[in-house]
């Protein structure tokens, strides 16, 4: 496994998008919550610090397009990276599909190789994606379709794509991440759990598991750092006291709990909040 794993959650860069003013009322979402803006943009700024000072990446910052974008800061759905490779996706909610310009551009400046999705009956949403450093997981859901989930297999061919439907649930990772190499976090809900099993069965490949109690405590970001080791960014005791139980139990782990009480409210979760990218740095 190491040999395959060794460069898993390597990152120099990360690419984040300011905060729009027109998040709190105008963002797509399943609930009713109200969003109080001030403390959005206070989480959100706490969360580009700790990428920028506390672990040391470049981070590239887009500007928010306050109107017109009112989910622009969601970045991970416009693009999935992995190596030099970079897939524009197209959303599928039409709001957000201009979100991606800003991203294609910035993903070209750091040098990345482009391919973008420009088939119609496509639709993809990076929050569907789970690389698991030896394959990808796409989850079918609202907003990704069968042959969004083509594209990216065609896009990176040195990994095998398999599809997991999403039900009752916008993202595939809405309920789960990579918490470490070969170890997928997972929520205990029953959709949760049935989704981890088809994946099971599609896969060639054994991962060990992490399940926290709540299913949105199951999506964290984990990175693997020069001078700090594995890295896990994960939700706070003040969000899910149980699950932040759970997180504690790695030891090995540098864990950094990172409030997302507001951005939840509009569906974001913590892996949404950034594109990472692995590339030698001052390119």
């Amino acid at each position: 496994m190491a040999g395959l794993m060794s460069g898993f959650g390597s990152f120099t860069h990360a690419v984040v998008r300011a905060l729009p003013q027109s998040l709190a009322k105008e963002a797509l979402r399943t609930g009713s919550l109200e969003v109080d803006l001030l403390k959005a943009q206070e989480e959100h700024d706490k969360y580009v610090s700790v990428l920028k000072h506390r672990l040391g990446l470049e981070v590239v910052e887009l500007p928010p397009r306050t109107r017109a974008l009112p989910d622009c800061v969601f970045v991970e759905d416009a693009a999935v990276v992995c190596g030099d490779t970079a897939l524009i996706t197209r959303p599928g909610a039409e709001s957000r599909r201009k979100e991606t310009e800003a991203m294609k551009a910035a993903l070209t400046e750091l040098g990345l190789s482009i391919v973008e999705m420009t088939d119609e009956s496509a639709t993809l949403d990076g929050g569907d994606v789970l690389f698991t450093g030896r394959e990808f997981f796409v989850g079918l859901s609202m907003r990704t379709n069968q042959r969004g989930a083509e594209i990216l297999a065609d896009a990176f061919k040195d990994y095998a794509v398999s599809t997991v439907p999403v039900q009752d649930r916008l993202h595939l990772k809405s309920f789960c991440s990579m918490a470490g190499p070969g170890l997928i976090a997972i929520g205990a809900s029953e959709a949760a759990q049935k989704a981890l099993k088809i994946m099971q069965q599609m896969s060639d490949h054994n991962y060990d598991k992490l399940t926290l109690p709540d299913d949105l405590a199951a999506n964290c970001v984990y990175m693997n750092l020069p001078s700090k080791g594995d890295v896990l960014l994960h939700c706070t005791p003040e969000e899910f006291p149980e699950s932040a139980k759970v997180f504690e139990k790695l030891k090995d782990h540098m864990l950094i709990p990172v409030s997302n009480q507001e951005k939840v409210k509009v569906d974001g979760a913590l892996t949404c909040c950034s594109v990472l990218v692995n590339r030698k740095k001052n390119i």
